[in-house]
This record gives structure tokens, C-alpha cells and sequence, in this order.
């Protein structure tokens, strides 16, 4: 299990990385980009690549799910509830890296 504030607080322990609020819902940036999204108190969302998105969900199905926006698969959503911090850290570091490259 990731309490909120560990989830939080590993987010927010990666280079640059700033909490802004993102219609209603905290969100985790880089370079003005999401990587992260605390969606409510049980999930958090994850911009990986579509090869992280897939690689998560297949290794952890009972804690990571496909996010599809629109046609897409964007991002992968953690059960806090169920995941360690090492997963939902390698994820964010994931995400966060993503992000900062385009930026």
C-alpha cells in the first residue's frame, strides 16, 4: 500500500518536479507537463510510454490498468492500495522522464 502523502511526496521528490491542481484533481509536473495525476484517494494516473502502459498491466494486472483517451492509450492508473512504492516510483520516474524530454 502508498498512502497519499507517499505518493505524493515521491513525485515530488523528482528533479523539478512541481504539484499544480488540474481540474479538481492534483496533478505532477515537469517542465509545465503532466507525468502524474493523483486521480482520487486510491489511484494515481501515470503518463508512461505505450510500451510501459502495456509492460505494467501485463507484469501487475491486479494493480496497474490501461487509461484509453479517446482512440488511445495514454496512461496507466495504480491501485495506491495495492502497489509498493519501488513500482509506483519506477512508474513515475517513468512518466516524469517522458515528460521532461519533450519539454
Amino acid at each position: 500500500m502508498v498512502p497519499v502523502e507517499e505518493a505524493r511526496r515521491l513525485a515530488l521528490g523528482l528533479s523539478a518536479a512541481s504539484e499544480q491542481d488540474h481540474h479538481g484533481r492534483l496533478s505532477f509536473r515537469v517542465a509545465g507537463r503532466i507525468f502524474a495525476t493523483l486521480w482520487d484517494e486510491h489511484h494515481m494516473t501515470v503518463m508512461v510510454d505505450e510500451a510501459g502502459i502495456r509492460t505494467a498491466v501485463q507484469a501487475v494486472p491486479r494493480i496497474c490498468e490501461e487509461v484509453w483517451w479517446g482512440k488511445r492509450v495514454a496512461a496507466v492508473r495504480v491501485d495506491l492500495r495495492r502497489a509498493d512504492a519501488e513500482l509506483l516510483g519506477e512508474l513515475l520516474g517513468d512518466g516524469w522522464e517522458r515528460k521532461a524530454r519533450a519539454g
